[in-house]
């Protein structure tokens, strides 16, 4: 019965994202969301500006969709999708005000850290409060030991789902980047929660079908990108589900690809700053500093996906 129902919401996922893309993406031509692309970016990303954006609806709605179906019988499933729908809600306000109203700033960075916070206290608080799974986190390579640090696992909790959901936006920068990468991750999870029984695997299995679906038209040359409204709500999926099955600091490697891209971004903005205008990358975040070596844009897909797949198995032999 597990093998069978681990397959069914792939796949209904996979079908109702791979429907949805043919109407969603005229429905978001003719609003004519299109992306802007960065004049300072590579040369070959110019050819990108207007192609339409917040087309992570098309995989949020092969998620909710096929959860739905599993949530009388998986209530766990209820927080991760409420991380994932709530940070796509705070995403799409950012994109729709940036591409729909036309006000290039979207959410001002005050308003979105709101958004995002709210989002987070939310969570913090179920899992405090309404869960059984509590803040505990397995140590990885000990042998089944866990850490508990009390209190201080809240702010904690707040810093790595804040840091995912953000790893997770600056990761969306290239044709099928975050969703490639993202499907190896949800597959890692899906993986460990059949094998632990966590009851989480119906919408880790929706997202890594999703995915797959999306990334028909996401995949190089992208008809549709995800935007804010996809790659915020794939963080909150990560955090969440990580967070659902005391995995938070096997984030570190599974997330490998997130933390290396926000990294990148700290590392190349605080040395602008103490160099007075001086780059220590060519271009962050990281994806755009290979790309300005020479990589093609489908190569740095291609090996971003192949570590990401690397450090999830070693994240299995960690647990």
């Amino acid at each position: 019965m597990m093998d069978f129902g681990v397959a069914v919401p792939v796949l209904l996922s996979f079908v109702i994202s791979a429907a949805a893309g043919p109407v969603i993406i005229p429905i978001l031509r003719k609003l004519k969301v299109g992306q802007t692309v960065r004049d300072d970016g590579p040369q070959t990303h110019l050819k990108k500006n207007g192609t339409p954006t917040m087309g992570g609806i098309i995989f949020l709605l092969g998620v909710v969709v096929t959860s739905l179906f599993y949530v009388k019988d998986y209530p766990k499933i209820i927080p991760i999708l409420f991380m994932t729908v709530g940070f796509g809600v705070v995403g799409f306000l950012d994109d729709f005000i940036k591409v729909v109203l036309r006000r290039s700033e979207g959410l001002t960075p005050a308003q979105k850290m709101a958004g995002q916070l709210v989002v987070t206290a939310v969570f913090a608080y179920y899992m405090v409060q309404m869960s059984d799974v509590g803040l505990t986190m397995l140590i990885p390579f000990s042998g089944g030991k866990y850490l508990d640090i009390g209190w201080l696992a809240v702010p904690l909790l707040f810093f790595a789902v804040i840091g995912t959901v953000n790893g997770t936006n600056f990761t969306d920068g290239l044709d099928g980047l975050a969703a490639s990468v993202t499907v190896m991750v949800a597959v890692f999870f899906t993986v460990v929660a059949v094998g632990t029984n966590s009851g989480i695997a119906p919408v880790t299995c929706a997202v890594a079908g999703g995915l797959l679906g999306f990334l028909l038209f996401n995949v190089y040359p992208a008809s549709v990108f995800m935007g804010d409204t996809g790659s915020l709500a794939l963080g909150g999926f990560v955090a969440s589900a990580a967070y659902m099955m005391r995995l938070p600091l096997f984030l570190l490697i599974v997330g490998l690809i997130y933390l290396v891209e926000v990294l990148s971004v700290i590392i190349q903005v605080t040395y602008f700053k103490a160099t007075h205008g001086k780059r220590f990358f060519k271009m962050a975040p990281i994806h755009h500093h290979f790309e300005k070596c020479g990589w093609s844009e489908t190569r740095v897909v291609t090996v971003f996906s192949i570590i990401t797949a690397l450090c999830c198995l070693v994240a299995l032999a960690a647990i």
